[in-house]
């Protein structure tokens, strides 16, 4: 069962949505060129129907726009509750209102053009908005603005999780602001000047014949047109609130059954709803870091009792119980299963709450996905160490490794994140992109050689035979979050990527080399092909060998990347 095939609604309306994105954006900065003059606003114009009057790129971007309008009423249908976050249901009212507000602007441009062969661009926009019908400006002002909110709210959506973001959301919340306060400011200005010009009887001649606003007739079939697309629009929004309704109804109608949490709270709703949707209509809190997408596991219950009876998982939910390797079918995704009899469980998460007011914790405290390479260190015959000195001087010894560790992980951009006995997990990433996590976390396999080979220096006389260590690397998707219990909260990832980081830290011992490292870290980091002995070794919980990268001296690393920035650069 693939990713693409349990997502591919959400991501088709991303793509959808990117595709009116970039038009939008396009159409901005076009009318921002009204400060400069209409005479460059219309040159610009020429360049930007140019690309998106071109047949496969309309195409693309008219059947994106159907598509984009389609989900959006689906996604009304499917909604079944509103108070995940203010801001969802705010991007879907915005986007539901800009087919009504764009319909006579497309029909009066577009397919004026199709059918009469009207040729309206700025001056003649420009002039029915100041001068022929003042009111249409503040409809077109309002369409604007919202196109442009609903559109930074799918933006924000799509990056936020990203490793980037947190660098980027300056610069990008810059761009929010000013692309529409320029594009707004372009307007008014190109505005004034044809306001001004349109008192010259020869620039009415030159700009308002009839080939390029039409005649009163032909306006009037167009308006007639975008009535009855508006009327027909609404009729759509119509039909779907009816289709909610009609599901209410037969879900009451179908009966209510009881939900009971297995520590004496019950509740009841109508079938269909979900389990999630049931504990967020009665306000019990409820893990779910995803926000009920199916995209991470922390809704989880254990069905009480006998399970056979409930619906088949859905494709989604199959995925992502397979994913965290659950075979047991009393599991099941609390934002997937909806139930058609009464129910027990309990939740295998605790959701998040604040000591005193016991409401949700935030998804950023609770977990977020990231791409993360993590390096996991451990110290070499820390046992056999312990036997021979005194508590205090093995202690002191350990400390003093793990600092040594620290030290190159600190000065190479990551983070020392869990320290488990003799042995550390090293985070990176957390303000990097992927290409430079992964070097990161190679320089600093490099770094923790040359400190441990200070620290034996330093301690050589005190030690038997020198500190050895082994290193595994591997890069991937991780959840990051606080995770413990009250007063005992740590900021740390999970996720398949750390487990077999873990893994290949281990296998140093076997394999006699002191670092390995994963394909995929080797194959961001762009390092050379040929540089290091590839291996193919199984990974205990995966069905498939991995593909690692053997390094029997880790100081050589850091020659690699420098090499390979130095061939990039």
């Amino acid at each position: 069962m693939s990713v693409v095939g349990a997502t591919g609604v959400r991501q088709v309306r991303l793509v959808c949505g990117i595709i009116l994105f970039c038009f939008v954006v396009s159409h901005f900065l076009n009318h921002a060129l009204g400060n400069i003059s209409v005479d460059a606003m219309e040159t610009g114009v020429y360049y930007h129907t140019l690309f998106w009057q071109f047949l496969p790129v309309a195409i693309v971007f008219y059947t994106a726009a159907l598509i984009h309008m389609g989900l959006g009423l689906y996604a009304l249908y499917q909604r079944r509750q509103f108070r995940w976050r203010t801001i969802e249901p705010l991007q879907l009212v915005l986007g539901l209102s800009i087919p009504v507000l764009v319909m006579g602007h497309v029909i009066g441009v577009r397919l004026a053009q199709t059918l009469y062969g009207h040729e309206k661009l700025y001056p003649q926009e420009l002039y029915l908005f100041f001068v022929a019908a003042p009111g249409l400006l503040w409809q077109m002002t309002i369409l604007l603005l919202i196109a442009w909110v609903h559109g930074c709210i799918g933006v924000y959506f799509w990056l936020r999780l990203k490793p980037f973001f947190p660098r980027a959301a300056p610069y990008l919340l810059a761009a929010a602001v000013l692309i529409p306060a320029l594009s707004l400011l372009g307007i008014y200005q190109g505005g004034r000047s044809v306001a001004a010009d349109s008192d010259d009887g020869e620039w009415r001649k030159q700009h308002l014949s009839r080939r390029q606003v039409g005649t009163v007739a032909e306006g009037d079939t167009l308006e007639r047109i975008a009535s009855g697309l508006t009327i027909g629009y609404f009729g759509l929004l119509g039909l779907v609130l009816a289709a909610r309704g009609v599901r209410a109804l037969r879900e009451r109608r179908g009966g209510m059954i009881a939900l009971s949490y297995g520590n004496g709270k019950t509740v009841r709703v109508p079938k269909g709803l979900s389990v999630l949707e049931a504990s967020l209509r009665h306000n019990v809190p409820h893990a779910s870091v995803c926000g009920g997408r199916a995209r991470c596991s922390t809704c989880r219950i254990r069905i009480i009792g006998d399970h056979d009876t409930l619906p088949t998982p859905s494709q989604r939910e199959a995925f992502v119980l397979t994913r965290v390797g659950t075979a047991d079918p009393s599991i099941r995704l609390a934002c997937q299963l909806r139930p058609t009899s009464d129910l027990s469980f309990f939740q295998l998460f605790a959701p998040h709450t604040h000591a005193t007011g016991g409401e949700a914790s935030t998804s950023a405290s609770i977990g977020q996905e990231r791409y993360l390479v993590s390096l996991f260190v451990d110290m070499r015959g820390s046992t056999q160490l312990a036997e021979k000195r005194l508590p205090f001087d093995t202690v002191f010894i350990v400390n003093r490794f793990l600092g040594a560790v620290s030290q190159a992980v600190i000065e190479n951009g990551g983070q020392p994140n869990q320290f488990v006995g003799d042995g550390m997990l090293a985070l990176f990433g957390l303000a990097a992109d992927p290409q430079t996590a992964c070097r990161q976390a190679l320089k600093a396999a490099a770094g923790i050689a040359m400190h441990i080979d200070a620290l034996n220096d330093l301690l050589s006389h005190d030690l038997r035979q020198p500190i050895r260590f082994g290193i595994g690397i591997h890069g991937g998707e991780v959840i990051i979050g606080d995770i413990g219990y009250r007063d005992h909260i740590v900021f740390t990832a999970l996720g398949d990527a750390v487990n077999v980081a873990a893994r290949l830290q281990d296998m140093t011992k076997t394999l006699a080399c002191e670092t390995i490292v994963s394909e995929e870290v080797r194959r961001t980091a762009d390092i050379a092909e040929d540089a290091l002995p590839q291996q193919e070794v199984a990974i205990r919980g995966r069905d498939e060998p991995l593909a690692v990268r053997v390094v029997a001296n880790a100081r050589e690393l850091a020659g690699l990347v420098d090499r390979s920035e130095r061939v990039a650069a």
